[in-house]
């Protein structure tokens, strides 16, 4: 009789034990996990059919320029969208910007932003790009801005927004020495006088840290590493290096610049990006690429 009860007693436990086992196992499984992050390239010139499939090993998506490049008076990435998306590459819109110099009055400043937002809107729509698809407008001074400055930007985001494209700015997340005691940082100063809410940051910073130097794991820290907390993407290769800026970086090639890791014979430098998407420019809904 004793050993009756006590197999009743060891089979009444294992039942508990089958009760409360799923419980356990489903609060493990609730557990929050970090975001996943992707890296991406980004350079000037096109780098040319052949060399996608290989590119395509060690990134997630690319730069697409909707105007030349700074300093150049053609743009070589018109036309190719179609062959990056079968390849499976997501996309950073770029649209050059205007430089200081450029806007030397209010005038001069709200009518360039106005016209470099149209011209980039109906650049995206020619190259087949979905309206809400993010442009970033290429801002590389650094420093604080001037009030002209920040005119040019306001025109350019609102208009973009008319146009049904989101604004995007990519500038400086370097912190600036002013001088007594001062600091600033582009991204914010942009982000605090540009009046217009919906604007995704794409910043550089190639300081090391925050920046890991030239590589290209399959998996990094979060853009908000780069020091702005607000970033949707992370520039932290530039290619050629900044020697004043990223000189303790490592990973360089000996002329100073950034290659893929595939790239063994060193055919295409370029920079490298890190953003929580495979596509950041994608309208909202998008399906990310096969």
């Amino acid at each position: 009789m004793r050993l009756l009860i006590a197999w009743l007693f060891v089979l009444v436990l294992a039942c508990v034990g089958l009760v409360f086992l799923p419980c356990r196992v489903e609060r493990i499984e609730a557990r929050p996990t970090l975001a996943r992050t992707l890296v991406g390239f980004d350079r000037n010139d096109y780098p040319g059919d052949a060399a996608l499939p290989g590119l395509r090993e060690s990134f997630a998506f690319a730069s697409y320029w909707l105007s030349p490049p700074p300093g150049a008076k053609s743009n070589s990435w018109t036309g190719k969208r179609r062959v990056l998306v079968l390849q499976g590459f997501g996309f950073l819109l770029l649209y050059r910007g205007r430089t200081s110099s450029d806007l030397r009055t209010n005038k001069m400043a709200t009518d360039m932003g106005l016209a470099d937002a149209r011209n980039a809107a109906e650049a995206a729509t020619r190259e087949g790009f979905a309206e809400g698809s993010v442009i970033f407008l290429d801002e590389e001074e650094g420093g604080r801005y001037s009030p002209s400055q920040h005119l040019y930007l306001h025109n350019w985001a609102e208009e973009l927004e008319k146009k049904h494209f989101r604004p995007g700015i990519y500038c400086s997340g370097i912190m600036v020495d002013e001088g007594g005691g001062a600091t600033v940082i582009t991204a914010n100063d942009i982000r605090e006088h540009i009046g217009v809410s919906d604007v995704v940051f794409w910043v550089y910073n190639d300081a090391c840290p925050p920046s890991p130097g030239c590589v290209a794991p399959k998996n990094l820290v979060l853009p908000s590493a780069s020091g702005v907390a607000y970033a949707a993407v992370w520039q932290y290769v530039r290619s050629p290096r900044e020697k004043k800026v990223a000189r303790h970086c490592s990973g360089y090639a000996t002329d100073g610049n950034c290659y893929a890791p595939g790239d063994a014979r060193h055919q295409w430098y370029l920079d490298m990006n890190v953003a929580t998407t495979a596509n950041p420019s994608a309208p909202p809904g998008e399906a990310p690429p096969p």
